[in-house]
């Protein structure tokens, strides 16, 4: 799967991954390999990052996923730590 995290200001991360957890408005999920398309609004949380055994945890300030044929894109307010 390809995730794409853009905010307003800049390209926050780019690449393949094997799952990410998102802080949807209604409670976390974790998006995983053909998921169903869905676009959700998010809350300031954790967006958290697996490659393989590699976690990465990138903190949002609010924003929207959409998740269409394996392509995540996450549109965050902002970064408040990457």
């Amino acid at each position: 799967m390809k995730l794409t995290i853009i905010t307003p200001d800049r390209l926050a991360y780019e690449g393949e991954v094997t799952a990410v957890t998102v802080p949807g408005s209604a409670g976390s999920f974790q998006i995983l390999k053909d998921h169903a398309a869905i676009v959700s609004t998010l809350d300031d949380g954790k967006v958290i990052v697996k490659k393989g055994n590699d976690e990465q945890v990138i903190i949002i300030k609010g924003g929207v996923v959409e998740v269409k044929d394996n392509n995540i894109i996450v549109l965050a307010e902002g970064i408040v730590q990457d």
